[in-house]
C-alpha cells in the first residue's frame, strides 16, 4: 500500500479545505494518509512514506512563507529525499502579484532535497470551488500513479 504524508499550514481555512480534498482523493485510491500541521511535523517524517506533500498559503504582499512553516521549509533542504515523490499545493489570492509563491518555494525546496515531482502544483484562488476540487483530485491520482511507476 502506498503511504503519504501531507504537511500543511492554513490561516483562513482555505488551505485546510484543499488538504481535505486531497486526503479524501488519496484514501479513495487506497493510500494510507497522515496529515500533520507544519508546527508538529519534521521533514524527516517524510522518510517513512512514499509520497511527500506540502500544502501552504502565501502571506502578504511580499509573498512570504507563513511563519508557522518557515522552520519546516528550511530543514527540508537538509533531508535526503532521493527516490521520494512529492507534490505541492495551496491557496492564495490572485489579487497579489506573486500568487501562491510559497507553493513554488516548496517545489524548489523539495528538488533541493532530491525528491521527484509527481504532479504539477495546484494553486487555488481563495477557497476551493468545484473545478479546484477536480484539479486536486486529478493531482492526487497523478501522484499515486508516479509512485506506482517508480516502485
Amino acid at each position: 500500500m502506498v503511504s503519504a504524508m501531507i504537511v500543511f499550514a492554513s490561516l483562513t481555512g482555505n488551505t485546510a479545505q484543499c488538504v481535505d480534498i486531497v486526503e479524501d482523493a488519496l484514501e479513495k485510491l487506497d493510500v494510507d494518509v497522515e496529515v500533520m500541521e507544519s508546527m508538529q511535523a519534521d521533514p524527516e517524517d517524510f522518510l517513512d512514506v512514499d509520497l511527500c506533500l506540502v500544502a501552504t498559503y502565501t502571506y502578504g504582499t511580499d509573498a512570504n512563507l507563513p511563519d508557522e512553516i518557515v522552520d519546516f521549509y528550511e530543514e527540508l533542504a537538509d533531508v535526503d529525499l532521493t527516490g521520494k515523490v512529492f507534490g505541492t499545493f495551496g491557496s492564495g489570492d490572485t489579487f497579489y502579484e506573486k500568487f501562491c509563491k510559497s507553493v513554488d518555494d516548496f517545489t524548489e525546496q523539495f528538488k533541493v532535497a532530491g525528491a521527484v515531482e509527481g504532479a504539477e502544483s495546484v494553486k487555488v484562488d481563495l477557497d476551493p470551488q468545484e473545478e479546484d476540487a477536480e484539479k486536486l483530485e486529478a493531482f492526487a491520482k497523478a501522484l499515486v500513479e508516479k509512485v506506482q511507476a517508480m516502485s
